[in-house]
């Protein structure tokens, strides 16, 4: 990859990072990922029609050697500090999607979680208001 990455796409390839790591990627993550890139405002001025190709571009070089390590050091490099949060929370939101979270969809959270150097605090605050926003009786 010569370019660097957008940070739209960086925000994209956390969201499909976070659904791919347990090897399945549900229907009700992709729509979630389709729903955040639609309304959130973060993505204004996105090309929606990008999404499928970025998101297969992330697919290849995750399935690269290394590639997960890779796709988080783009994301790093890719996303300004006042993004990193979303970035989190964007991730946090697809692990939601399908009302349940996996143990590799947790140790991906911890990684991201270190790779953009957001403390516990924060992130446990971040989960608390998607737990809530996601709460079903």
């Amino acid at each position: 990859m010569t370019e660097p990455l957008h940070h739209h796409d960086a925000l994209i390839y956390a969201m499909v990072t976070m659904s791919a790591v347990d090897r399945t990627m549900t229907d009700a993550e992709l729509a979630r990922i389709g729903e955040i890139v639609a309304n959130l405002p973060v993505f204004a001025g996105y090309d929606g029609d990008k999404l499928v190709q970025t998101s297969q571009t992330c697919g290849e070089i995750l399935g690269s050697d290394n590639g997960l390590e890779q796709v988080l050091q783009l994301i790093r490099s890719a996303l300004p500090k006042k993004l990193r949060e979303t970035a989190y929370a964007v991730a946090l939101e697809v692990a939601a999607a399908d009302l349940s979270v996996r143990p590799e969809e947790l140790r991906f959270l911890d990684m991201l979680r270190d790779n953009l150097d957001l403390d516990k605090l924060t992130t446990a605050a971040i989960e608390r208001g998607i737990r809530a926003r996601n709460m079903v009786l």
